[in-house]
């Protein structure tokens, strides 16, 4: 973890930096990153925050969902996320069926996270039995971030990928997982896709950072997926998503240029490639005609 106690500047973020944000009313600024470049985006754009995500799964591995991602896998794009940061803190997303079972299993994976892959913390996904988890890797001495209401992980279980707390009965149920994982030691919590007017009474229950994405413009701070934000992926887009660059409309426009002029022969030119002096050439001609070379 960052000792420094700054969030700006030439010091690293740090989680009390943070909590200074969430006291001075400062929004805290959060997006998803799987590799060393786009860590190196993030890090130049002055991001506080940057979560290696299981949705890496879908925008960078091309698995149909979150679930298939393995731990290798994960500990892969982090520990290349973490090459390229050196200001914001790294956050690393323990996949499914890597916590669950139990709070052994739940505090080894999360050590192998700050340990292999030098994250700042991890991010599990839901209440009831998770929170159990987050308390045992919080007394392990890993800080943990919670995850509630859409938890893509469970998504089948919550009827696919939709709001959740629409009702009075499953808003209390989110903010009651949200209040357990507090108790248990998460120093943070993401709330998804969930009604602004639920996130405000949420708001007022909790001490901790929270960080919305599709949840409202009231909570501590905001999450966007880096390939959605940036129009890499083409994927479907859920409706909390704003697209602030088109980028794979310009990587293939680009793609197509270069096939244009590969098949064209108009690339290479003369000014991309490398010459040699006349009399090294004259050498290796005089030298292959009398093969001494």
């Amino acid at each position: 973890m960052s000792a420094v106690p700054q969030t700006s500047g030439p010091g690293p973020v740090t989680f009390s930096g943070l909590l200074a944000k969430k006291s001075q009313g400062e929004p805290i600024v959060m997006v998803t990153a799987y590799d060393y470049p786009s860590a190196q985006v993030a890090e130049e754009a002055g991001v506080d925050v940057v979560l290696v995500g299981d949705s890496g799964a879908m925008t960078v591995l091309g698995y149909p969902s979150t679930v298939p991602v393995s731990v290798e896998e994960m500990l892969m794009l982090a520990a290349a996320t973490r090459r390229g940061l050196r200001t914001p803190l790294l956050i690393g997303d323990l996949p499914f069926g890597s916590y669950e079972v139990s709070d052994e299993e739940a505090v080894r994976t999360a050590q192998r996270f700050v340990k292999e892959a030098g994250c700042d913390a991890v991010k599990i996904e839901r209440g009831g039995s998770t929170v159990s988890r987050a308390r045992a890797i919080v007394a392990a001495g890993i800080p943990v971030c919670g995850h509630v209401g859409l938890t893509p992980q469970t998504a089948t279980a919550l009827s696919g990928y939709r709001a959740q707390g629409r009702t009075a009965e499953a808003a209390a149920a989110v903010l009651a997982d949200a209040k357990a994982l507090q108790e248990a030691g998460c120093f943070a919590i993401v709330l998804e896709a969930i009604p602004a007017e639920v996130t405000e009474l949420i708001m007022a229950e909790l001490d901790i950072l929270v960080i919305g994405i599709g949840a409202g413009p009231s909570t501590d701070g905001q999450v966007l997926v880096f390939h959605d934000l940036l129009g890499i992926y083409t994927g479907p887009a859920a409706r909390f998503v704003k697209r602030y660059a088109d980028i794979r409309d310009q990587m293939v426009a680009g793609v197509t240029a270069y096939t244009e002029d590969v098949r064209g022969r108009r690339y290479p030119a003369p000014e991309h490639g490398y010459s040699m002096p006349e009399h090294e050439r004259d050498r290796l001609r005089a030298g292959l005609d009398q093969k001494s070379l």
